[in-house]
């Protein structure tokens, strides 16, 4: 699926070529070949420095790792005979590395004889010299947040955090390190002609200006580094371990890497809005890498369904209540409750600066709560700002007012004191920021615990009504089916337990409303969604009306020929 994006995006990105300076202006152009021809001798020699630039070639502490006589495109060598080769070494830390410096890799893979040193006269040779240059160390974002207990003021952070945040502030960039790094060198011998490689893998491709001939392609491969195994470096670490591994990489996987890692000029919003946390890219991989193929090919699949699902729950919810006529059988105090849900669920993501692609998500389905209300209620202006919210007369007339009321009775009793030892329990042992974070915690984790329960009201209706004919019911069943999709996910990546009773609970209740979709059957003489019936009442009516004298007398004349006998 990867792949299949990264193509069609290519094609649509790939435009006019650009013209290249060296060509003559009408002159077609020429193909170029891969300098490294298949199976050429390489040496391999990797150096590590503060530098960026790289020049102290004759410093011995510099070169750390030398490989001699690999084959280029070899797949048979090697350790595990899969053509790779590792070398691990602990260095020691220079001090400015300590204090947030930068640690760089240096990797030039030279033709058999030949030496990465242009001052070597004779050794050198341009064309027989590839290089690559990366930051070994990586600088990530900690934010510290000063949560603390509300009622004694005490905290369970880090002493030493406590500290840094109050000398750094709440954000501070700290370098960290992984222990592993893969070097591919692609083998790859396409026709690429200069100006014409689609992105993003003309990020990799380089070309030689003199020639015209590209070297071969050497990436820098992480993207199997879990985020949790990076750990920062300061003042406590002597020794930084490295294990470096070479390994060929054929085309096609080097273009899932490459998408995996560019980003789409198509995105016009911050690096932040769209940046994944590390628990977020964590799960993905670790999806990848343990779970069973199987399972992980029916996920994608199902994945799919979920969205064509979850689009048309969505349309068939704006059907059902943008051509709803009546609210028999429906639980308007239900649909309150949702928005003042959707509402907490909103102030507590912008509380705690979650992705701004999530609280556009989230307010969109908050506007879509608040027009369902404007569908269930009569919503008057008076007085800017003053709303005046009153029941439909279809809502009120019938007994469905009498059932809600009553459902919402019941469940006081058992919500409200929940709610309460909740509120207590976030209060004494859990820690917030201040009490507005404290207030929209512990809403949201009381709605997230019993949320369940405010989709029993319409349990309670549709028992006292003995009808289920008033229900969304293609909307239900899209929902509940991406209810059993949520299940598939919420197993096969690590969620927390919470989210999994969740999704368990919400099976539940949709397993009530098709008992009572079973067991309260179609009855023609009761009234559906609509307003309407299978029988039209008022054509009995007349009838029976009509045939009230005939029958009349004829029981009169059964009575009299009964007195003649």
């Amino acid at each position: 699926i990867i792949f299949i994006i990264w193509a069609i995006s290519s094609w649509f990105r790939r435009g006019p070529s650009t013209p290249d300076p060296n060509t003559p202006a009408g002159a077609p152009r020429v193909p170029s070949r891969n300098l490294f021809p298949k199976d050429t001798l390489m040496d391999l020699y990797v150096y590590v420095s503060q530098e960026e630039v790289f020049s102290d070639f004759n410093n011995t502490e510099a070169l750390f790792w030398f490989h001699r006589d690999l084959v280029y495109g070899d797949w048979t060598t090697g350790e595990n005979g899969d053509g790779c080769y590792q070398h691990y070494k602990e260095m020691d830390i220079p001090e400015k590395v300590q204090q947030n410096g930068s640690l760089y890799i240096h990797v030039y893979f030279t033709k058999s004889g030949f030496n990465p040193d242009p001052k070597r006269k004779g050794q050198y040779r341009r064309l027989a010299t590839v290089h690559a240059t990366r930051m070994l160390n990586k600088f990530k974002r900690r934010k510290f947040l000063k949560t603390k207990n509300l009622l004694t003021g005490e905290t369970e952070a880090d002493p030493e955090m406590i500290k840094r945040a109050e000398s750094h502030g709440p954000v501070e960039i700290i370098s960290h390190w992984h222990p592993n790094l893969t070097i591919n060198m692609v083998d790859d011998h396409t026709a690429w002609v200069k100006g014409s490689v689609p992105p993003p893998l003309d990020q990799h491709v380089k070309f030689d200006a003199v020639s015209g001939d590209y070297y071969p392609i050497v990436y820098f491969n992480d993207y199997w580094n879990l985020q949790k195994d990076y750990y920062p470096i300061n003042e406590t670490l002597t020794k930084l371990p490295l294990r470096l591994t070479f390994c060929p990489l054929s085309l096609w996987r080097w273009q899932l890497y490459a998408a995996q890692n560019a980003r789409s000029p198509w995105n016009f919003l911050p690096e932040d809005t769209y940046e994944q946390s590390d628990e977020d890219q964590d799960s993905v991989k670790v999806a990848l890498l343990e779970t069973n193929p199987y399972l992980l090919g029916l996920t994608i699949v199902v994945s799919i369904v979920h969205s064509i699902f979850e689009f048309l729950a969505f349309k068939n919810d704006i059907q059902f209540w943008n051509s709803r006529q009546s609210l028999e059988g429906l639980s308007v105090r239900s649909i309150i409750f949702g928005v003042f849900q959707s509402l907490v669920v909103l102030l507590y993501i912008l509380d705690n600066e979650t992705n701004f692609v999530v609280q556009v998500s989230v307010f969109i389905g908050l506007l879509i709560d608040l027009w369902k209300i404007t569908k269930v209620m009569d919503v008057k202006v008076r007085v800017l700002p003053r709303l005046v919210f009153t029941d439909k007369s279809t809502y009120v007339e019938s007994s469905t007012k009498i059932y809600d009321d009553m459902a919402f009775k019941y469940l006081s009793w058992l919500l409200y004191p929940l709610f309460g030892c909740y509120a207590v329990y976030s209060l004494l042992y859990v820690e917030h920021k201040g009490w507005y974070s404290w207030v929209l915690s512990m809403l949201y984790g009381f709605l997230l615990t019993f949320g369940f329960i405010t989709m029993t009201p319409q349990l309670f209706i549709n028992y006292k009504m003995k009808s289920v004919a008033h229900l969304p019911w293609r909307m239900l069943t899209y929902k509940a089916l991406n209810t059993f999709i949520d299940d598939l996910f919420a197993f096969v990546i690590k969620m927390p337990m919470m989210y999994r009773i969740g999704c368990l609970r919400d099976d539940v209740v949709f397993f009530i409303y098709l008992y009572q979709r079973w067991i309260y059957r179609v009855d023609p003489n009761r009234v559906n969604e609509f307003g309407t019936s299978g029988v039209d009442h008022t054509q009995n009516n007349t009838a029976a009306a009509d045939a009230a004298p005939a029958v009349t007398a004829i029981t009169d004349k059964s009575e009299g020929e009964k007195k003649n006998d």
